[in-house]
């Protein structure tokens, strides 16, 4: 919906509030996946773009009616959160095991179907993902108890849910959790007899984790008398819980505007992250970031269950088996929506650190920038996708294909551009589905980035 809101800003609005309502929303509050498979689980992302609608105009006060959509869509996110509680966390300890996340084949799991009997599969995502719909959540009650004081309960319940889940991951077991020191690095954990192996993939499970960041000025806690007191009592004696937690406070100069950081990496264990990220060895490509490091195609993973040799190998165009039928690839190619969420989430952890945190981009290029400006980067990349070069060839369309001089050339045809459902990782060939614009239409919410118009990637018709 995002990308829809550029061009209708009120229909994006209302097929958002549409998955919500009755006809779709199952009464004990899971979200339908698509239509031919309503009981699949994709990730929870609808209160992300409830909020990201919400905010989206930039310097002016919300209007009650958009304190009405995000009041309506609140209260029917509550139950879709209560019913990822009680279904994907199967023992209680705040580490989800969702199955079928999306991602298809990223693992060597299918993921929608069940593990050999007495596994288990603690998946970083599955648990990120929650993290990041519960700090959605408080990002939401935190808006609305500024209009109404009522919320303000609900926005302590959601902080101290977030804590939680990241607790979880970052310390569960043996205080690793589901990051790992000596890689520096997320991983799924596969869970037998008692025994937890980390799945040593370097994909975007390992990423997710940091899509849950959240910024709060100290301005809107002092408008927030109760979500503050509550906060600061939970801080002051769960110290068991808040010590290897990222909840941080930091003065942004002496008469300057506190800030919180509520996310799940520390700065130690972000920075490590970001030196994958940004390495063009591992994540970055010249058109954006891989679904699986590039390391991997020379070391694939490999692992023996019941006799039988799983692997995954770095592929970066078209998949070359059928786990989960074959039609898609998440073991190399680009995806626009989880590298629009990687650009969301650096700019918001910019807004916090600021000029404190600076890496290389690309890793060892000994060029050194802010967060904002790397968010900046990807977004070029991304770009990089569609833009003509100097003979009119666009990467997406090819440069060895039957149609790809067409394209470049023929007047009718030269400035048809196809939003495939991905994109080859090494160099940027459309893949898939040829007119997905769902979400590869983001690379207009990255256009808007570039240009300013739009703060959070969304321009509201005649806000701006």
């Amino acid at each position: 919906m995002l990308p829809l809101s550029n061009v209708d800003f009120e229909f994006a609005k209302a097929q958002l509030m549409l998955f919500l309502r009755e006809w779709y929303m199952h009464p004990n509050g899971q979200i339908p996946a698509y239509e031919f498979a309503l009981g699949d689980v994709n990730p929870p992302v609808h209160a992300w773009a409830v909020i990201r609608l919400f905010e989206s105009f930039a310097g002016k006060d919300a209007s009650d009616e958009d304190y009405r959509f995000l009041e309506s869509c609140f209260h029917k996110l509550i139950i879709n959160f209560t019913w990822w509680v009680n279904r994907k966390d199967p023992e209680g300890n705040n580490l989800y095991s969702g199955g079928f996340l999306g991602l298809d084949n990223i693992g060597v799991f299918d993921r929608s179907k069940p593990l050999p009997p007495g596994m288990i599969l603690e998946q970083a995502d599955g648990t990120a993902w929650m993290a990041f719909f519960c700090a959605t959540m408080l990002h939401c009650a935190i808006n609305l108890a500024l209009k109404d004081p009522v919320y303000e309960d609900m926005a302590s319940k959601f902080f101290e849910h977030t804590v939680l889940i990241i607790d979880a991951i970052n310390n569960f077991g043996k205080g690793q959790g589901l990051w790992n020191e000596e890689d520096g690095f997320y991983y799924d954990h596969l869970r037998k007899d008692g025994r937890s192996c980390p799945m040593k993939i370097r994909s975007l499970v390992g990423l997710v984790p940091l899509f849950s960041v959240l910024v709060i000025d100290d301005s809107t806690l002092k408008k927030l008398p109760a979500f503050a007191k509550r906060t600061k009592w939970f801080v002051q004696h769960r110290k068991d819980l808040i010590e290897e937690t990222s909840f941080m406070a930091e003065r942004m100069g002496e008469d300057a505007n506190q800030r919180s950081l509520l996310c799940i990496p520390t700065k130690a264990k972000l920075i490590r992250v970001l030196e994958y990220l940004f390495d063009e060895n591992e994540f970055l490509s010249e058109f954006g970031i891989r679904s699986l490091s590039k390391f991997h195609e020379k070391n694939p993973f490999k692992i023996n269950i019941n006799n039988e040799e799983l692997r995954a190998d770095y592929i970066p165009g078209e998949s070359n088996s059928y786990l989960f039928g074959g039609n898609s690839n998440w073991r190399g190619p680009i995806w626009f929506p989880m590298n629009f969420l990687l650009v969301q989430s650096l700019q918001r952890f910019d807004y916090y650190y600021g000029e404190s945190l600076k890496i290389e981009v690309p890793t060892r290029s000994g060029n050194f920038m802010r967060l904002r400006d790397a968010a900046d980067e990807l977004c070029n990349r991304l770009l990089k996708n569609f833009l003509p070069d100097s003979k009119g060839f666009r990467a997406c369309h090819g440069k060895d294909l039957r149609l790809s001089e067409k394209y470049a050339t023929d007047p009718h045809f030269k400035d048809l551009v196809l939003f495939y459902e991905f994109f080859h990782g090494d160099n940027g060939r459309g893949c898939g589905a040829s007119h997905q614009t769902g979400w590869t239409g983001l690379i207009i919410n990255c256009i808007n980035i570039l240009a300013g118009t739009g703060h959070l990637g969304v321009f509201r018709p005649g806000s701006q």
